[in-house]
């Protein structure tokens, strides 16, 4: 077979594949006429992944797991705006890391709002004025992001997603790498690349910003000034600025995992995660004891973080995610014991345990 009977094959096959993504199409304008209907919401995180999954299960053909799930993503990005005019809000500016992240999770055919602190995005999704928000909550390196971790004590909002995005920080200027005094970057980037600065840059100055792509955009007017940013690739395409070297975090496994919050919780998959905030009486042993909840019902509690809960010195809220969904008997009944021992249970939400 020659090259041009190749291509006409290939041809073909884009054809096919057009008119049953438009048939997809039909199918998925009919569901949103349905889930408007009776009431639903438009984004349903369990099914997608369930989707996902049954869709790598099935593929016997060379594409690999990563790329299937980034051609069903866009597919189901397509199919989400065509259901319902979607908005996500997101910690901006453009070009972030917590852009990309939403991107990665919802494709490029929704609506995007940049917000410029995390309780606008918060503030955003419980005004309607967004379907859904993505915040940062920790990193694999830094740790946890207090300020989401705050916000959750007040808000109405559950978690419904969670997205994990690998983080690779690269050196980005408009001058070479010699002329560099100033480093600018967000403080969590600086955290993960602290042992890269110490052997490559000791002397220079380094600023701390709101985000990647603020640092960017100094480094792009004050290069002359010898500035230069620390940030994702696509904060320097965005300004312009020649990635001098990439990949510069201290941990190659760095990851910042993400959370999509919303209006609803998000029902069982059989794979879940469930995460809770409490706070305890101010007795010796209480924490203890409200810790025992979890050993009592066989309940795997993955992550824990304390914090000030500001309204009442020296006193601290838990912010706890365990393994399983809350209606779960056996988280269900946890949850119960733990209430015994607490004078706040907050459940946050129930969603399902993967991040791609």
């Amino acid at each position: 077979m020659n090259l041009d009977d190749i291509r006409r094959q290939i041809d073909t096959i884009d054809q096919d594949l057009l008119d049953l993504l438009s048939r997809r199409a039909d199918l998925v304008h009919e569901v949103g006429v349905v889930k408007k209907r009776d009431g639903l919401q438009i984004y349903a995180p369990e099914r997608e992944e369930a989707l996902l999954r049954r869709l790598i299960e099935m593929n016997k053909g060379r594409l690999p797991e990563k790329s299937i799930r980034a051609i069903y993503r866009e597919i189901m990005s397509a199919a989400l705006a065509l259901e319902d005019d979607l908005t996500i809000a997101y910690l901006g500016p453009e070009g972030t890391w917590t852009h990309q992240a939403a991107i990665k999770k919802f494709g490029h055919s929704v609506n995007y709002s940049a917000q410029p602190n995390f309780s606008d995005v918060f503030d955003q999704v419980a005004r309607r004025a967004a379907n859904y928000g993505v915040v940062p909550i920790e990193n694999s390196t830094e740790g946890a992001v207090s300020h989401t971790l705050d916000l959750f004590v007040d808000s109405p909002l559950h978690i419904c997603a969670q997205i994990l995005l690998r983080i690779e920080n690269g050196l980005m200027a408009a001058i070479p790498r010699e002329q560099i005094k100033t480093l600018y970057s967000h403080p969590q980037v600086f955290g993960q690349c602290r042992a890269w600065i110490l052997r490559n840059f000791p002397n220079a100055d380094l600023v701390e910003v709101s985000s990647t792509t603020k640092a960017a955009q100094i480094a792009k007017d004050q290069a002359a000034q010898g500035a230069a940013a620390l940030g994702g690739p696509l904060a320097a395409e965005m300004y312009g600025l020649t990635l001098l070297e990439e990949s510069i975090q201290d941990r190659a496994t760095n990851t910042t995992r993400f959370l999509v919050i919303g209006e609803k919780p998000c029902p069982p998959t059989g794979n879940d995660r469930t995460s809770i905030l409490f706070a305890i009486h101010d007795r010796p042993g209480s924490l203890v004891k409200a810790l025992q909840a979890f050993d009592q019902f066989h309940i795997n509690m993955s992550k824990i973080e304390s914090r000030p809960s500001k309204r009442k010195d020296w006193e601290y809220i838990f912010y706890v995610d365990l393994a399983g969904h809350c209606d779960d008997t056996k988280v269900s009944e946890a949850l119960e014991e733990l209430g015994n021992h607490c004078s706040l249970v907050k459940l946050l939400g129930s969603y399902p345990d993967a991040g791609e």
